[in-house]
């Protein structure tokens, strides 16, 4: 298992992914603990990419439950259909959100996020979680982020 990091400098999006994908891969080879390796993901793309909010939420019952994350405090559970991660966990697909304002019934967890991205993760009974990253900026992701996105939840054992 690395564990250590090596932050691209670059400005190019996709490169940063690419440099960022092995390791990532690294850090979660041999590692079983699903906590340990959601909080290794989480702080590997909060240093690279800066974004303002970086976290998991794991299905537990019938809402989703705050998972490991970097960023100031969160939202604790949210309904299925409810918010961008509701929504991403009801509809099973990953949603991109240039304008978190103008999202039907958004869950303003922080009045600083502008932008957003949820993944969800998938397990053998279906959404089992979601990978939610909130910006400062808007239009921050693009479907470039979706696909790093995705390939990296597929990265984590669930």
């Amino acid at each position: 298992m690395a564990e250590d990091l090596s932050i691209s400098i670059s400005t190019d999006k996709e490169e940063q992914y690419r440099s960022l994908l092995p390791q990532i891969e690294a850090l979660l080879y041999g590692e079983t603990d699903l906590v340990a390796n959601l909080a290794n993901v989480c702080a590997a793309l909060k240093e690279q990419f800066k974004w303002f909010w970086v976290g998991f939420y794991l299905v537990k019952n019938s809402e989703l439950v705050l998972g490991p994350f970097q960023g100031p405090v969160a939202c604790t559970r949210i309904d299925k259909g409810k918010g961008v991660c509701g929504a991403a966990w009801e509809q099973a697909q990953t949603l991109i959100v240039p304008d978190v304002e103008a999202f039907p019934g958004h869950i303003a967890c922080s009045s600083l996020s502008k932008s957003e991205i949820v993944v969800p993760l998938f397990g053998d009974l279906g959404v089992i979680g979601v990978l939610d990253v909130d910006a400062e900026e808007l239009n921050q992701f693009d479907e470039f982020d979706a696909k790093y996105l995705e390939q990296i939840v597929k990265l984590i054992n669930f």
